[in-house]
């Protein structure tokens, strides 16, 4: 059984624990291959390489150091009452295994468990791996349990673009990771701010990084402790992932998410009530009238299905389809591979700044009309969350209006799928859930359940 340690031990969040080995910046073995290789490949590992250089298997330039220390008690400036960075210490053995899913029978997890308690999960068996053909009941059922994966499916609960024309939400997936640093100097040189999904194991190994980009005034969201596809895993290996995830990165920054993105957008009606009830609003990217999802597709360059050119083709492809909607939208892009950040800073955040009419880049929940300060439990001041169905529900709250806003509201999920999903739209490779999808209510607003935070909160 795992055991956590006080909340008053001691830490320094040491740039080396971040960035060691072959990633030890300049003198690392990476960067040492990348300087014998620069003359012959023709340009500079450590800048930004052309297009059609951009493939798996490419040389690896340097890593970065964090450009500034923050010592507890340091707190962000983008938003107000925020708490100070508080004192932790980096202890492995504390925490479940780096990208392995962690077990569900420990007394963490155990007392997570209770803050689904008044809430209604609907009884969805899990999928076989998160994928429309490697589960065709599954697939079948997709419209009636509001499987993303499989058509696109959204409810009213989930935060799926921007509502103004012409806006850009930034989103980065996966980090923190070596070369997050890189792309965190980019964007504080052009005064562009994102929202990260993070991933818990990774912000154990990183957390200085993780510092950097909530002190930088970044959004900071939940995105599962390994990675798994959640619509696959039981109720209780969710509650685990997203469990943890919050735990780590409120150890590491005094705050914790309100919402959530689930790995490969895999996200079904349980995945949702469960993310819910833990006070968690899924996050997706935005689906395109033509079926297309905005998602850039850094990933399978990085996977070596694609190369550079091929990405930005399909991209922009993609993009011309922002001119003629409605609404603005919300883009897929990680930080958790050098080709993926090169991606980002050479070509695809210029193609945002640059394209005519002008997009607005902006943090998901800056352009939802979010305030930050509710992106957080801490600084949340919706008050009367959780609402009427859970545990410790002091009043019901009003009916939902327009959107997911993070306000004080409840939304009925039921069965019927939303506008956003179609029935022709071409999968792909996200989410699942099948099995009998009921109408149940539950609320929008993002604060841990009393009961369940209580009960934890007496371990430590």
């Amino acid at each position: 059984m795992m055991k956590l340690q006080a909340l008053t031990v001691f830490v320094v969040i040491a740039h080396a624990h971040a960035l060691k080995g072959e990633h030890a910046g300049p003198f690392g073995k990476h960067a040492n291959i990348a300087r014998q290789q620069s003359a012959a490949l023709g340009y500079d590992p450590n800048s930004i390489p052309p297009l059609t250089a951009i493939t798996s298997g490419m040389a690896t330039g340097t890593t970065y150091a964090p450009t500034a220390t923050f010592s507890p008690g340091s707190k962000p400036t983008a938003f107000s009452n925020a708490p100070q960075i508080p004192t932790f210490t980096v202890n492995p053995t504390d925490w479940p295994a780096m990208d392995k899913p962690p077990p569900t029978d420990t007394p963490q997890v155990q007392a997570w468990m209770l803050e689904l308690e008044g809430h209604n999960i609907p009884d969805i068996p899990p999928t076989v791996d998160g994928t429309c053909g490697g589960d065709p009941t599954a697939a079948a059922a997709a419209e009636q349990n509001g499987w993303w994966t499989c058509g696109g499916w959204t409810r009213d609960t989930d935060i799926i673009d921007c509502p103004d024309k012409m806006t850009w939400g930034v989103s980065f997936d996966d980090g923190p990771a070596p070369y997050t640093q890189k792309l965190l100097n980019y964007m504080n040189s052009k005064d562009i701010t994102a929202t990260f999904f993070v991933v818990g194991s990774r912000a154990l190994q990183y957390p200085d990084l993780l510092i950097e980009e909530y002190m930088a005034g970044h959004e900071i969201s939940v995105h599962t402790w390994a990675h798994p596809p959640l619509t696959s895993r039981s109720t209780a290996q969710i509650v685990a992932e997203l469990g943890w995830t919050r735990l780590i990165i409120q150890k590491i920054l005094g705050i914790t998410p309100t919402t959530m993105r689930s790995p490969y957008g895999d996200l079904d009606d349980r995945v949702r009530a469960i993310a819910l009830a833990m006070g968690m609003i899924p996050i997706q990217w935005t689906r395109a009238p033509s079926g297309l999802t905005f998602d850039t597709n850094d990933w399978r360059v990085a996977g070596g299905t694609v190369i550079g050119t091929d990405q930005m083709a399909i991209f922009d492809s993609i993009l011309s389809n922002a001119t003629v909607m409605d609404n603005g939208f919300i883009v897929l892009q990680h930080d958790l591979f050098e080709i993926t950040v090169d991606l980002a800073i050479g070509y695809t955040l210029p193609a945002a700044t640059n394209h005519q009419p002008p997009f607005q880049l902006q943090r998901i929940g800056q352009c939802n009309n979010i305030p930050m300060s509710n992106m957080y439990v801490e600084t949340n001041t919706n008050t009367t969350f959780p609402g009427a169905g859970a545990t410790n529900a002091t009043s019901p709250l009003p009916t939902a209006g327009h959107g997911p806003g993070l306000s004080n509201t409840t939304v009925s999920i039921t069965n019927t799928s939303s506008a956003n999903g179609s029935s022709g739209a071409t999968a792909t490779n996200e989410n699942v859930p099948t099995g009998d999808a009921t109408t149940f209510s539950l609320p929008v607003l993002g604060a841990v359940v009393a009961a369940g935070f209580a009960a934890f909160a007496t371990m430590f």
